[in-house]
């Protein structure tokens, strides 16, 4: 009956122990998580201000210019959308 109670002590320690291990484990993803969080928004905000300059880059061409795109358009701005909606998939 002692060991018995030896071997559930013994367990009881081991669960201890993997549920710190758990919780520190987890505290660290969280922080982990946090930080490519704020990364991932910096890296939207960046993503659409460079949009936004695009935009206007394509917005001072002349209107009798060739674009790049190569579908023959010459609405700047239709293409500027185009290409926005493109980058956000």
């Amino acid at each position: 009956m002692i060991s018995e109670f030896q071997d559930l002590s013994h367990k009881i320690d081991q669960l201890a122990g993997l549920t710190a291990a758990l919780r520190r484990e987890n505290a660290l993803l969280r922080q982990t998580n946090a930080e490519l969080s704020a990364a991932n928004a910096d890296y939207r905000e960046r993503l659409a201000e460079a949009r936004q300059r695009i935009g206007a880059l394509l917005g001072q061409l002349p209107a009798g210019a060739p674009d790049a795109g190569g579908d023959g358009s010459a609405d700047p701005a239709a293409d500027a959308a185009t290409a926005s909606e493109g980058a956000s998939r």
